[in-house]
């Protein structure tokens, strides 16, 4: 009975809709010429269409089974006692449409799905997700091998109006029938195939045992990173740096840990990656700035006299707005500009540094000073970086590794830190554990050196305890 009366509740606003189209042969009539509750009943109408082609299970661009369509068939199958599931998209689509526009993203899009339907052996059942994100499945057993070989025959370029367009795909795969019991579940461990594929360097993967709880945990990070913002689970240590010409330490770099109250200690590597995906990284900066700035107030106070580094994310950058809140947080605790350092990682600042260049021209004009991180392991344009507004480069640990033994390395190393400081950089080097690579970088003209070697990271009460030790011991080392 809900059925038909929603049935004629859809056929009843189609009519309506109808009945307010124009002629062709006139000027189509705009929502303001119609009464408030007719544009109520439009937007019903469009809604209930979408609604109604979505419950159809066909996908209205390609004529593929959507998602609800693929489950439906799924569903009719189980349980599945044979066969792989394949889960794909096409890596960095959406730079298709910003370069093109979405016309022609859409033409891609349906001369990939005739593709699929064409290939040799085709699949059993083929469904369009969502966006560029495919579905396979093969009711016989594929190696990987023939994966490799289905992905490689997908991935010839696709001409378009004239233009070439490559493709290189992303693709988790499934095997059966260990995961044949649930649908949804066995949808769910595809998505972590493709999840895991996404980041490896192949842009392949199969769903392993273990990837449930992975996601888990994932999930269970990121619901409770916000809290523990607030209940002092998450805190900052504080990592001296020494400054070899002025034989002192003027610098610190703040580093956020997190002790989680069941899961115990949770490192940055894993949380880190975490936060900035979902957006949670912006809470987090804001919530390390603000801790920081209070912290240089005491610091003040004790005669601390150091300047604090704080890593951004290229997502805090998106902020325009960022140079003037942090401006007005320095002022209100009587903090200089000078006091503080902001630093992005080389690979995530260069990925778009048209969009960041303002910002961080911003963020110098107030007086804050700015480094690069993990110099030399992005993919930095020499044109971009001398024009950066950037008064510090430091230089990964990776760097450090045989310098001692391997001639070539250490003159990799050595170029890096005459280069960073002929475009006018300070050069601070990272990872520093040993007597023998500390008296190698400064021979080498390093500017200043971070590493266990001088100081672990410090608590700021153990920082202020042991501020006028740290101002002499590499004098007296």
């Amino acid at each position: 009975m809900q059925s038909k009366k929603n049935q004629y509740f859809i056929d009843l606003l189609a009519h309506l809709h109808n009945k307010f189209q124009a002629p062709s042969n006139r000027k189509p009539l705009t929502r303001r010429q119609f009464s408030e509750q007719d544009s109520a009943l439009l937007t019903q109408v469009e809604q209930l269409m979408q609604s109604r082609n979505d419950q159809s299970g066909i996908d209205k661009l390609t004529g593929l089974a959507n998602r609800l369509g693929l489950k439906r068939q799924l569903m009719g199958m189980m349980p599945m006692s044979s066969g792989v599931l394949i889960l794909l998209d096409i890596h960095r689509f959406r730079y298709v449409n910003d370069l093109f526009g979405f016309e022609f993203g859409d033409t891609l899009i349906k001369e990939f799905s005739e593709r699929l339907l064409k290939i040799e052996a085709p699949a059993d059942i083929t469904a369009r997700l969502d966006g560029d994100e495919f579905f396979l499945y093969f009711n016989q057993a594929l190696s990987l091998t023939q994966v490799l070989a289905l992905r490689q025959s997908l991935q010839q370029p696709f001409f378009i109006n004239g233009t070439p367009i490559g493709l290189k795909l992303q693709l988790g795969y499934l095997t059966l029938p260990e995961h044949h019991h649930d649908v949804s579940v066995m949808l769910k461990r595809l998505d972590l195939a493709l999840k895991e594929a996404r980041g490896s360097r192949d842009k392949i993967a199969a769903y392993e045992a273990g990837m449930d709880q992975l996601q888990q945990r994932e999930l269970r990070l990121i619901h409770d990173l916000p809290k523990s913002l607030t209940t002092h689970d998450c805190y900052l240590v504080y990592q001296p740096k020494w400054d070899i010409k002025n034989q002192c330490c003027n610098q610190v770099e703040a580093l956020l840990r997190w002790n989680h109250p069941s899961l115990g200690y949770v490192s940055p590597a894993e949380f880190i990656p975490l936060a900035e995906y979902t957006g949670i990284i912006e809470l987090v900066s804001e919530w390390a700035l603000a801790e920081v700035i209070v912290q240089q107030q005491h610091w003040q106070q004790t005669g601390v006299n150091v300047q604090v580094a704080v890593n951004l994310s290229t997502r805090d950058l998106d902020n325009f707005s960022l140079s003037e809140d942090l401006l007005a947080s320095l002022s209100r605790q009587g903090v200089s500009p000078r006091q503080i350092m902001i630093e992005i990682t080389e690979s995530n600042l260069m990925a778009d540094i048209d969009k960041t260049l303002e910002v961080l021209h911003r963020l110098r004009a107030i007086g804050v000073q700015l480094a690069i991180d993990d110099f030399g392991t992005g993919y930095s344009s020499l044109a971009y970086l001398k024009h950066l507004p950037v008064d510090e480069v430091k230089i990964d640990k990776a760097f450090l590794d045989d310098i001692l033994t391997d001639n070539q390395g250490a003159a990799i190393l050595e170029t890096s830190i005459q280069l960073a400081k002929r475009l006018g950089f300070a050069v601070t080097v990272e990872g520093v554990e040993t007597q023998e690579i500390w008296d190698r970088l400064v021979q080498m003209g390093a500017d200043k050196i971070q590493g266990q070697w001088f100081s672990s990271p410090l608590t700021a009460v153990e920082l202020e305890q042991h501020w006028q030790e740290l101002q002499t011991k590499m004098k007296s080392s």
